[in-house]
């Protein structure tokens, strides 16, 4: 089991950039892919990216691809989400979790249970 701890949200313009921090706990950190989901109030959780184990492969969501981007550092057991070009529709509370490889973040199948999340909130 994993246990994160997701921080680094806050109030941001649009347009503006935020970087998200997810820090993991236990010693398999690099053995999970990692991804960042969101749920906005009234909706549904949804994908954002994930990233393999090594950290060599990406995915995105389309609403979130070429402005958001996710990296990790397996040395800190930590994973980011770097977002910028911020939107409106950007805003929600975004939650880290783990899987056994990207398709697995992609489809839900997830290791642990959810953090807290940490509350983005874009202004226009």
């Amino acid at each position: 089991q994993v246990q994160l701890v997701e921080s680094g949200g806050g109030l941001v313009q649009a347009g503006g950039s935020l970087r998200l921090s997810c820090a993991a706990s236990g010693r398999t950190f690099d053995r999970y892919a990692m991804g960042w989901f969101r749920q906005a109030p009234g909706k549904e959780r949804e994908f954002v990216a994930a990233i393999s184990y090594s950290g060599g492969d990406t995915y995105y969501a389309d609403s979130v691809k070429g402005r958001f981007t996710i990296s990790r550092d397996n040395a800190k057991n930590t994973v980011y989400l770097q977002m910028s070009g911020l939107k409106p529709e950007d805003t929600a509370v975004y939650y880290c979790a783990a899987g056994y490889s990207i398709k697995a973040v992609v489809n839900y199948s997830l290791i642990g249970s959810w953090g807290q999340g940490t509350q983005v909130t874009v202004s226009s």
